[in-house]
């Protein structure tokens, strides 16, 4: 009548698993929030720092842009070095979930964090 009932001596095992995966997981966040990672653009005329989490930390705006009242320029380069450090951003995400993961039995999992991350080494190797 209930078949499926000899997995429940498996529920508490689980269970633990769970919390230990949350425990990792709030580790881990903590680690990417001392990370860092830069996007440039324009040839390093605007570089922009952002945390492993990918908030804003910082930005640099080379002097002759503002020198020769380039605003246009610095509103095409930032949203292209903030997008630039937000890749590099998921590259660390990615490496650190792939740390956790990688030791528990899930089918696909490394793909599909490769796929997160937007495969090996998107846009250079971030900066720590």
């Amino acid at each position: 009548m209930f078949k499926g009932l000899g997995n429940l001596a498996n529920i508490g095992s689980l269970m633990k698993q769970a919390q230990e995966m949350s425990g990792r997981m709030q580790v881990m966040q903590q680690q990417l929030k001392t990370k860092r990672a830069t996007g440039a653009a324009g040839g390093g005329l605007v570089e922009v720092d952002v945390n492993g989490l990918g908030e804003a930390l910082a930005v640099r705006i080379d002097a002759s842009l503002i020198e020769k009242n380039e605003r246009e320029m610095i509103e095409d380069l930032l949203p292209a070095a903030i997008n630039a450090a937000q890749v590099k951003a998921k590259q660390l995400h990615a490496e650190a979930m792939q740390s956790i993961a990688g030791d528990l039995p899930i089918p696909g999992i490394s793909e599909a964090l490769m796929q997160l991350g937007g495969g090996p080494n998107p846009g250079g190797a971030p900066s720590a």
